[in-house]
């Protein structure tokens, strides 16, 4: 009996090990994969942001208005966002602009995007002072955004190296011994082995766990979409 469990812990930490590889494989794939087959990347989106944010700005001085400039920048924004402006500018002549803007806000779905549509609904509210410096420090603040993104993909490629090389040398290190020196291994087939055992493979899953928790990036509260849920 105790040698039936420590088999199946043994088989349970080498599978727990693989899973793990595993993956790290398929981030890493997810990686590679074309833009068109998964989610815009966050980095892109923020520096379109800071693009548009820019474009608005610089527009501003020479429009008509607020809303004259998103319908200019509407065209010009960067592909990504241009979609959203498209459909922004589109709805200015169908709703107030403050609605138009916050609905722009939900579809971007970034915190970014409500502080540079707040900025734009106050200015659309009522009289701000140096607007063209408030959009400014909103698009270095994008941009810093996108800066830090890409120092954490960097300390997440670190992590996943990290973690596919402790994978691949705790699976080698068992296969090896259970193939070639299974005397080493007889300590574990007795019934306090097996408890050490558990907390071995306990304390290997929770260290990968941790691993993971260290590459997210934690993302600020929407509060632009819980205006427009508390409204509707």
């Amino acid at each position: 009996m105790t040698r039936l469990l420590f088999g199946i812990l043994l088989a349970a930490g080498v599978l727990l090990v693989l899973a793990g590889c595993r993956g790290v494989v398929i981030l890493r794939i997810d990686a590679v994969r074309p833009r068109s087959r998964r989610k815009v990347d966050e980095t892109v989106l923020v520096e379109a942001l800071a693009v548009w944010t820019e474009q608005v700005r610089d527009t501003i001085a020479g429009a008509r208005g607020l809303e004259q400039a998103l319908t200019v920048t509407s065209s010009t924004a960067p592909i990504v966002l241009r979609p959203a402006t498209q459909r922004l500018a589109a709805r200015l002549g169908v709703m107030p602009l403050p609605r138009a803007l916050r609905t722009f806000a939900s579809e971007v779905d970034h915190p970014l995007a409500d502080f540079v549509v707040a900025a734009l609904v106050v200015a659309a509210e009522n009289h701000v002072r140096d607007f063209a410096a408030l959009l400014s420090h909103l698009a270095g603040c994008c941009r810093d955004d996108a800066r830090m993104r890409s120092r954490v993909w960097v300390a997440r490629a670190r992590l996943r190296s990290g973690v596919r090389i402790i994978g691949v040398v705790v699976v080698t290190f068992v296969l090896g011994l259970f193939l070639l020196q299974r005397d080493y291994l007889r300590a574990y087939a007795s019934a306090e082995g097996a408890v050490v055992m558990t907390l071995v493979i306990t304390m290997f899953a929770t260290a990968l766990f941790l691993l993971n928790r260290l590459g997210r990036i934690g993302s600020v509260s929407r509060f632009v979409a819980n205006e427009i849920g508390a409204s509707s």
